[in-house]
């Protein structure tokens, strides 16, 4: 897998690099220490992942992750953050993040994370769980008409869950192409683009 790294901590950044090059079956495809040409680096490098610091110069995490997955949605983006930035890990994964990074994770956690995001999964911490969960909670909601199968339900509560394609597939005993064609269905159902916001959606609904 391709991974891009957009982190302005130099020391950081360069453990980060050191982590990607080292570990088997991923490739370091770009590294920078801001969004400048966010768009254009993305579009020439294309990454399976993209790991990005919330508090980095030029155009910052959050607004960068919506711009990514605006204009290429099946790239997945991973935040790096310090635990006291639960508040804008929230708002990033509203804008679309598949996950987070803490910056004091040991090397084993971070490739975790990476393969977790990049195979459709997700890596979150319980705090901001809890801050979703609260989120919703103090929310009106109104409710829309959605009408999923049985076997879409299944699938949405295994997103839901955190589990990858992958081992959605094997739970379900289904191909990960036919996994792929459901998400894809459920997606339209509910208007979403990512997995954060159908994982939000369905929440609220109350639809698993």
């Amino acid at each position: 897998m391709k991974i891009a790294v957009f982190e302005d901590n130099l020391k950081f950044r360069e453990s980060l690099e050191l982590l990607i090059v080292t570990t088997s079956g991923m490739e370091l495809c770009g590294s920078f220490a801001d969004t400048t040409h966010l768009i254009q680096r993305i579009g020439v490098l294309l990454p399976d992942v993209v790991l990005m610091d919330i508090n980095i110069p030029g155009t910052d995490g959050i607004e960068s992750v919506k711009i990514i997955k605006e204009n290429f949605p099946h790239v997945q983006v991973c935040m790096q953050t310090v635990f006291e930035d639960d508040d804008k890990i929230f708002a990033s994964l509203c804008n679309g993040a598949s996950g987070y990074i803490l910056k004091n994770l040991p090397p084993e956690k971070v490739v975790q994370a990476i393969r977790e995001v990049a195979d459709g999964g997700s890596f979150f911490s319980s705090s901001v769980a809890r801050k979703v969960l609260k989120s919703f909670q103090n929310q009106t909601i109104t409710s829309d008409f959605i009408q999923l199968t049985d076997r879409e339900k299944e699938i949405l509560k295994l997103l839901v869950d955190g589990m990858s394609y992958k081992l959605i597939a094997d739970k379900v005993a289904i191909s990960y192409e036919t996994v792929h064609s459901h998400i894809k269905k459920i997606y339209e159902k509910l208007h979403v683009n990512s997995k954060s916001e159908a994982v939000v959606k369905a929440i609220k609904q109350k639809l698993i």
